[in-house]
């Protein structure tokens, strides 16, 4: 702060309260007001934000007890003093004329200045208690935001896509129950406002923040709100077209028609049985997977080496080699 605003601005004032405040009602009637204008409670008001600086300054000052003695003294030598920086064409007037005849001089020094203050607090400009504050909005003083806490959970992959609340325990020892919401994603944090850390001076408290984990599942991946899933065929099921039944997670198998000539890769979809959150549901991707037999018995052969026969003469491959020389 510049000198001269000690002269100019009154503390007091700024808090609405009189120079025999205690600590207790001085704490008090600033929570108050910090609550009032604190800017996050005020979102582009650019005078609540200029209002929570000026009370916050004030506050900082007035609630050091060594600071606010030395304020206490220098406004009582009266606000007709000027200050002027050395250099700039100007020195100590008025009140600063006391100090040894020396009002004019560009040298003045401060620890003759501040020694008529007792000697006992060593504050100077600058030197970062003298009108200095700290902590709170943007540089100003005012109540911390107290430390959040950290917490890491690893969920199966049913609960993380249920949902589900569990019970943990934060780096600080202290258990809590969280509620797991349906669709949590691996590696996903939740974050429980206000749940963590109390603030040392009254300020707003720090959050639980949980890292989340989610265990693969065997069968099932996802993708966004759907849920995926590979469903092998036989041959003849493929090409002959069939009925096929197709699990769920956590639920009862459901009956999926697979068309004559289906390809593996392609994808059946299965209406609201993916991910169910309150954004939305997904649902349940069946992909199609032409499982070729690792053995064939003498019957199967000579089946397949008749159906080779009368199969189409057709280079499935054609379109690839063409293709691939362009």
């Amino acid at each position: 702060m510049a000198s001269q605003d000690w002269f100019d601005k009154d503390f007091y004032k700024v808090l609405g309260v009189s120079k025999d405040v205690t600590d207790a009602d001085l704490k008090k009637t600033y929570r108050k007001l910090a609550r009032t204008h604190h800017p996050d409670s005020n979102q582009g008001d650019a005078g609540a934000e200029a209002k929570f600086k000026e009370i916050s300054e004030a506050y900082a000052v007035l609630s050091d007890k060594e600071q606010r003695a030395e304020y206490d003294q220098i406004r009582a030598m009266g606000s007709g003093a000027r200050f002027q920086a050395p250099g700039a064409g100007g020195g100590f007037e008025d009140v600063f004329s006391r100090f040894g005849g020396r009002g004019g001089a560009q040298s003045a020094d401060f620890d003759d200045l501040f020694a008529m203050f007792g000697e006992q607090t060593g504050g100077r400009f600058g030197s970062g208690r003298f009108g200095q504050t700290s902590g709170g909005f943007r540089g100003f003083g005012g109540p911390q935001r107290g430390a959040d806490v950290t917490a890491r959970t690893t969920l199966d992959f049913q609960t993380a896509v249920r949902g589900e609340t569990i019970s943990l325990q934060g780096e600080d020892g202290k258990p809590f129950k969280v509620k797991i919401p349906a669709g949590v994603a691996d590696g996903q944090k939740i974050r429980l406002r206000g749940r963590g850390r109390p603030s040392p001076d009254g300020g707003e408290p720090g959050d639980i923040v949980v890292a989340v984990a989610v265990r693969p599942h065997p069968v099932f991946t996802r993708d966004g709100l759907n849920l995926r899933v590979t469903v092998p065929v036989t041959f003849t099921e493929a090409a002959l077209g069939a009925t096929i039944e197709v699990p769920t997670l956590g639920g009862d198998p459901v009956k999926l028609r697979v068309a004559p000539g289906t390809p593996s890769g392609r994808v059946l979809r299965v209406k609201g049985r993916g991910v169910e959150t309150a954004k939305g549901t997904g649902d349940l991707l069946a992909e199609v997977q032409v499982a070729v037999p690792s053995h064939l018995d003498d019957k199967a052969r000579e089946a397949l080496e008749r159906f080779h026969e009368f199969e189409s003469k057709e280079n499935p491959r054609a379109d690839l080699m063409s293709k691939a020389r362009e």
